[in-house]
């Protein structure tokens, strides 16, 4: 059985990715919001705010980062409604093919795009400035948490992918998810906001995110942070994904 899962996710994976090379304004679109935002913040913004940091692009980078994967798993919700609405998903059912697959194609192709617009992302930083001593493993380590955000995020798509009414509301509940970082430490130190915000900013998951993205980029210690960031991921993971696959097992029923 698990080798028929893998071969199947691997050929609805194959029609994912080119229905997106096909179609690489999604990938354009989901870029150019967070790098109109790094402009924005580091070029009109930036020399009026203070982090302590030498450079205000390394320190937002992070943070925007976050915002691109927000952004682009919109696209996923998007894109597994159009194929819930064009009678693809009832097709699949009819075939000998595992079920889950079908989903686990749309998000690893969510997996593959949020990347690819990362490192767009990264490229223009560097391009603006961006410089990190940090080394292998500390980019590794960095690229573990950004793919494991994706994948949590991913799997929460999924369920307005499945029960939206339109494709207006498929992808509307990534807004919030792209306003969460402007509430956090991803632009200024939390120690600035007042009281009731810097309590809610200094205890939601972008914020420990963000600090232990930083942290290892500027090879400063992570300390606890880090775990507490991976508990986020980790934990919206598991439940993201319980109620995907029940709101999945209800629609297919």
């Amino acid at each position: 059985m698990n080798t028929y899962f893998f071969a199947d996710t691997a050929v609805l994976l194959g029609r994912s990715l080119r229905h997106i090379t096909r179609s690489m304004d999604t990938i354009i679109t989901t870029t150019l919001m967070p790098v109109g935002f790094l402009l924005l913040f580091v070029y009109v913004f930036g020399g009026a705010i203070h982090t302590g940091s030498e450079s205000y692009v390394g320190y937002l980078l992070p943070g925007i980062l976050i915002i691109t994967i927000a952004s682009g798993i919109s696209y996923t919700a998007f894109r597994l409604f159009l194929d819930m609405q064009s009678g693809i998903f009832e097709r699949f059912q009819s075939m000998p093919i595992a079920r889950s697959s079908v989903l686990w194609a749309h998000v690893l192709t969510s997996l593959v795009a949020n990347m690819v617009s990362v490192a767009v992302v990264v490229l223009v930083g560097l391009a603006m400035g961006f410089r990190s001593g940090a080394g292998v493993l500390e980019w590794l380590a960095v690229a573990g948490i950004l793919l494991l955000l994706t994948l949590a995020l991913t799997w929460i798509a999924v369920i307005p992918g499945l029960t939206a009414k339109s494709a207006d509301g498929a992808s509307a509940f990534a807004y919030p998810l792209i306003f969460l970082p402007f509430i956090s430490s991803a632009f200024v130190p939390t120690a600035t906001m007042p009281g009731p915000v810097r309590w809610f900013a200094e205890n939601q998951p972008v914020t420990s995110i963000v600090d232990s993205i930083r942290n290892l980029l500027a090879q400063q210690p992570v300390g606890t942070g880090i775990w507490v960031a991976l508990a986020w991921c980790v934990g919206i993971l598991v439940v993201a994904y319980f109620f995907a696959m029940a709101a999945y097992r209800k629609k297919i029923s």
